[in-house]
């Protein structure tokens, strides 16, 4: 079983309790492509593109241009530098040794800048959703720049294995999921509020990270296995599921 995960805009650029030694993302030409782009870019450009804050645009600015493909196993370890809801869902500090290894096998963790990334891959820090209008050499924004190679990738990596789709319809959308094999399994998680169920993503986002860690700590490998999911009082609600797309509620 295979993961898909957003990344996060929060960063924690504190050093990490892992020790061990970190990888080489698959991509990284591709990255140092746009990274050439960015570096090009002033502080308003880059404000304006990202609808950044100055402070916000300022600190993404010096980030491009002290980037260098040389440095990559000088900087952090993705899984213990996002920060964002998810992440806290699935508290990586709380992970065995084993466990963190068995997470590496199985969580993909889509990003702007990287492409794609593995829970033990280095990187530098950065800022560049997957959403922003960025024309480049492959076309009018970044699903034109990472579509092919992200599909391709993901349809070699899961081969028979079910791909769980946690990544926000903005970044997953960058995957051609017609051109996989394998069915994909959606996942969500609904809020009781005012006697019906709803999508509020605060909520949404930390329940992915819960997930995530479900299967990682539980080495799950069956679809229907994941059902049996209940962390912070969810629920798997067979009514409003349906095949390949699982509901949890609370």
């Amino acid at each position: 079983m295979k993961i898909l995960l957003s990344p996060a805009k929060r960063l924690n650029e504190k050093l990490s309790d892992y020790s061990g030694k970190c990888t080489v993302p698959n991509f990284l030409e591709d990255s140092e492509l746009l990274i050439k782009k960015l570096k090009k870019l002033s502080k308003n450009e880059i404000s304006s593109l990202m609808k950044l804050s100055p402070n916000l645009a300022e600190l993404n600015f010096n980030r491009y241009q002290i980037w260098e493909k040389e440095n990559i196993k000088q900087g952090k370890v993705a899984i213990f530098l996002f920060e964002g809801d998810a992440y806290k869902g699935l508290d990586i500090q709380s992970f065995s040794t084993n466990e963190l290894q068995l997470l590496n096998q199985k969580l993909f963790i889509l990003s702007g800048l990287y492409g794609v990334l593995k829970p033990l891959d280095c990187l530098l820090p950065y800022r560049l959703e997957m959403g922003t209008k960025f024309k480049n050499s492959r076309g009018k924004d970044l699903y034109a720049f990472w579509r092919t190679k992200l599909t391709e990738y993901i349809k070699k990596e899961t081969k028979n294995e079910a791909l769980i789709n946690l990544a926000s319809k903005e970044y997953a959308s960058v995957i051609d999921f017609k051109q996989l094999e394998k069915p994909i399994v959606q996942v969500d998680f609904l809020q009781e509020k005012n006697n019906e169920y709803k999508n509020i993503a605060i909520y949404s986002k930390r329940a992915r990270g819960l997930m995530t860690a479900f299967i990682a700590k539980n080495d799950i490998e069956k679809v229907d296995d994941l059902k049996a999911f209940d962390e912070e009082n969810y629920f798997f609600n067979n009514n409003l599921s349906k095949e390949n797309h699982l509901v949890f509620t609370r």
